[in-house]
């Protein structure tokens, strides 16, 4: 079976078929700056890295473009109240959001366009939908995308166009209800706000056509693959696809996949509850970021995430478990001849894992294939049954798991102690050498303690922070 994905606009999951043989090219809604990165924005930004790990998986060359929202309705409202430029204000969460992905390891996309680089392809798109008849100007010089004008409106959200009047239109750059109204192209400029003098007028591009016209900048006029979170669906990606086909007559993209909402020991995340976390929140609390990687991507990203601190405790148990089992492929007894039956399972857990991920990356199930087989392997050391002969393969699946997780090698100052704990640790070991027992035992609990936890072996004290 290739690889599957479910299409938002199509509502089933089908087979993937980029318009390029061996090349994808996706277009991933990225960040708007105007404040930190929350963990429901992570959860979809490492779903987009797991789809673009499993492309590059199957072969495929990958052309990813990100872009960054460096204005809107909330950045200009912000910039206006601290006094300060559109890019004084966003550079500080520019810099956060790169900081996030290195963090959360990320692979980073090809480009990284941000909206207020290229408001001339923006004018230029809006030029094309005033020539083909889809735009209207308002007395103040403000631009709208009359949505009459697409017969096909409203078929990637499913809203009920029978209500809509004639005529209406929203202003701001969001809104919430399902409710379809003609929506701002462009902009014209209001008193002490940042504007761009172009053919257009003086103003600034709506939040929609930003997107539409930086990826068909990069990526062409149609494209394989249009990522984003649910609430992206409508009103955003649904005024994509309309001002995109109707200035180029063409299909816009081939596949819509979205991940759904991540919420706050089941309620919906918000500051005024209380359950608001950025990435700095949780690495303030001590947890590391590949334990939040980890979690993030245990649910399948078309079901619920419901974040709790038990979840993420859960995932850095999961994480030590995997730790613990690599250890001890490092120490398997020598042995010249594999163990076949060992070698089957092995296989058996490589072909359930890419199948899992191959069914529209069913990234649960997948870590479940690894951990049965985590658990039958242990049974197979604990009894004796695997040796160096069997290292090879057995660390191959390990580290083939670990090329789409990225979730085992430590993260940076995590396999570091300090000199005290050094000196901690070889006090202990001449005191075992020693006979003294007591002292030893009363070493390692002060270690515990301090969260270093020992672990004698043939080859040696080892050592891991939890």
């Amino acid at each position: 079976m290739g690889l599957r994905l479910y299409d938002t606009l199509q509502r089933e999951t089908v087979d993937f078929e980029p318009l390029d043989p061996g090349r994808v090219r996706i277009y991933t809604c990225g960040p708007t700056v105007h404040d930190f990165a929350h963990i429901g924005n992570l959860r979809t930004f490492l779903f987009e890295d797991l789809l673009r790990r499993v492309l590059k998986r199957r072969g495929y060359d990958v052309v990813q473009v990100m872009n960054l929202t460096d204005v809107d309705d909330k950045i200009i409202g912000k910039a206006v109240e601290t006094g300060v430029s559109i890019g004084e204000y966003t550079d500080p969460y520019k810099r956060a959001f790169f900081d996030d992905l290195a963090a959360m390891r990320i692979d980073p996309a090809e480009e990284y366009p941000a909206a207020t680089d290229h408001i001339d392809a923006m004018v230029g798109l809006i030029e094309r939908l005033r020539d083909n008849g889809h735009t209207y100007t308002t007395d103040d010089g403000s631009i709208y995308f009359r949505i009459s004008t697409f017969p096909d409106y409203g078929k990637l959200s499913r809203v009920d166009l029978s209500e809509m009047r004639d005529g209406a239109r929203v202003d701001s750059d969001e809104y919430d209800k399902e409710s379809p109204k003609d929506f701002a192209l462009w902009k014209a400029a209001k008193p002490d706000e940042q504007a761009w003098d172009t053919a257009l007028g003086r103003g600034r591009p709506g939040w929609h056509i930003e997107c539409s016209a930086m990826s068909m900048e990069y990526l062409g006029e149609s494209f394989d693959i249009h990522t984003g979170g649910v609430d992206n669906v409508f009103p955003h990606h649904e005024n994509e696809i309309a001002q995109s086909e109707a200035a180029t007559g063409k299909p816009f993209v081939r596949y819509w996949i979205h991940a759904e909402h991540l919420i706050v020991d089941g309620q919906k995340m918000a500051k005024s509850l209380g359950n608001f976390y950025t990435l700095r929140d949780l690495l303030d609390r001590g947890y590391r970021p590949r334990v939040i990687r980890y979690l993030l991507l245990s649910v399948h990203y078309r079901s619920q995430l419901n974040f709790t601190f038990a979840g993420l405790d859960q995932a850095a148990a999961a994480l030590e478990r995997l730790a613990d089992f690599a250890d001890r492929l490092e120490q398997l007894p020598a042995g010249d001849s594999p163990n076949d039956e060992l070698a089957g399972r092995t296989q058996q857990a490589a072909t359930e894992f890419d199948t899992a991920l191959d069914d529209d990356l069913n990234s649960s199930r997948a870590l479940a294939a690894v951990f049965e087989w985590v658990r039958d392997v242990n049974r197979a050391l604990d009894s004796g049954q695997a040796t160096t002969a069997d290292r090879d393969q057995l660390g191959g699946f390990l580290k083939s798991f670990d090329s789409i997780y990225d979730v085992l090698t430590p993260d940076p100052g995590e396999a570091e102690i300090g000199a005290d704990i050094e000196a901690l640790i070889a006090a202990r070991e001449a005191a075992r050498k020693a006979g003294d027992y007591a002292r030893a035992d009363a070493i390692r609990e002060e270690l515990a303690g301090r969260g270093v936890v020992l672990e004698d072996t043939a080859q040696g004290v080892r050592w891991k922070k939890v």
